[in-house]
């Protein structure tokens, strides 16, 4: 059974920093590409980052470059998401995914398990 599980959202102010946790199970890890997802209120999903496991090559959305920055873990069976100079405008639920592919794919309906989400709050 696929399981991923984020933590280490709250809040924080503008220009902090948080960093995000994706815990992974029922995964043959080098398979796959995962990726981070935000929802705002009354707002889509969308895509923040993503790394193909094999290889360790990223992806982010314009907005997060140079402040983001994803990464994974093996030994830990993790996927981070490091988040400096956080603006108002990352207030959002933080979504932890996993797409079966070794192409970085950026939409939602690409990836085919989901966590639970985090929320993370930015005041400015």
């Amino acid at each position: 059974q696929v399981q991923l599980v984020e933590s280490g959202g709250g809040l924080v102010q503008a220009g902090g920093s948080l960093r995000l946790s994706c815990a992974l199970s029922g995964l043959t890890f080098s398979s796959y590409a995962m990726g981070w997802f935000r929802q705002a209120p009354e707002k889509e999903r969308e895509f923040v980052a993503a790394i193909r496991w094999s290889g360790g090559i990223t992806y982010y959305t314009d907005s997060v470059k140079g402040r983001f920055t994803i990464s994974r873990d093996g030994a830990k069976k993790t996927v981070a998401l490091q988040m400096n100079s956080l603006k108002p405008e990352d207030t959002a639920v933080y979504y932890c995914a996993a797409d079966r592919t070794i192409v970085i794919h950026t939409m939602v309906d690409e990836y085919e398990y989901w966590g639970q989400g985090t929320q993370v709050t930015v005041s400015s």
